[in-house]
């Protein structure tokens, strides 16, 4: 049977409201994972469901739905019956996490140079000197959204699909507190992460594999000094186990 107009017209309209209801998911999801990321709940803190539908001006199901989003990241814990809260991590759980990454982060790179094409580094240089704008105007927010940004263009550049996933996973686990670790870095170690952004950038335009896999690998292992130090500081982390 072939649709006459009036089917065709209420597909059409179907269509857009399923884009509309993606498109609203999504924006719910990206301000609730920033809310949660920058520490306006305290690590182990239960999410305030009631609140939080108040701020964003949606009903709990939507709430819920971002909420399962999030905790399939790592970044909450789903309770029975009672909600969710906010995961914690030990300083032992980011040693560990911190090592599996710089390792992911590390194949990422040696395979990035070995597929990227001059677009997707033109990209990555682009997103580097916006990067740079947010660290001269300390802009802390700015700076870490570009951050994540080309560290995920590298790991897409991979052309790995497992571990593009394997990735995903875990950086929702850490990057809470690779957030909060960076208010407690000194000026010279901003600076510090900076330059081996350069030295990253550099080798990606030489395609260098080896030595962009050393250079990101010792690069998370800094991060992960910086958020352990932040962690035993007394930081949102917190300082037993889950």
């Amino acid at each position: 049977m072939i649709p006459n107009d009036t089917t065709s017209q209420a597909l059409a309209n179907a269509a857009d409201g399923a884009r509309e209801e993606q498109s609203l998911h999504g924006e719910i999801l990206s301000r609730l994972r920033d809310y949660i990321v920058e520490g306006n709940i305290p690590d182990g803190g239960r999410v305030p469901e009631r609140q939080l539908c108040e701020m964003l001006g949606i009903s709990r199901t939507p709430l819920r739905e971002a909420l399962k989003v999030l905790a399939s990241e790592g970044l909450v814990e789903l309770l029975p019956n009672r909600g969710a809260r906010v995961r914690r991590l030990s300083e032992k759980d980011l040693g560990e996490l911190f090592d599996v990454m710089g390792g992911l982060e590390g194949l990422a790179g040696r395979l990035a140079c070995e597929n990227i094409t001059d677009e997707e580094i033109a990209e990555i240089e682009r997103l580097h000197y916006e990067m740079y704008g947010f660290y001269l105007h300390r802009d802390m927010h700015g700076y870490f959204h570009v951050n994540q940004l080309i560290h995920q263009k590298i790991v897409e550049a991979s052309r790995n699909t497992t571990l593009k996933a394997t990735y995903a996973n875990l950086a929702g686990r850490i990057r809470r507190v690779r957030y909060s670790a960076n208010f407690a870095r000194k000026r010279e170690r901003w600076g510090e992460a900076m330059r081996e952004h350069e030295t990253i950038l550099d080798a990606l335009r030489r395609r260098a594999g080896d030595e962009l896999s050393d250079i990101l690998f010792r690069h998370l292992r800094n991060k992960r000094t910086a958020a352990v130090e932040f962690l035993n500081a007394g930081g949102v982390a917190a300082s037993e186990p889950a």
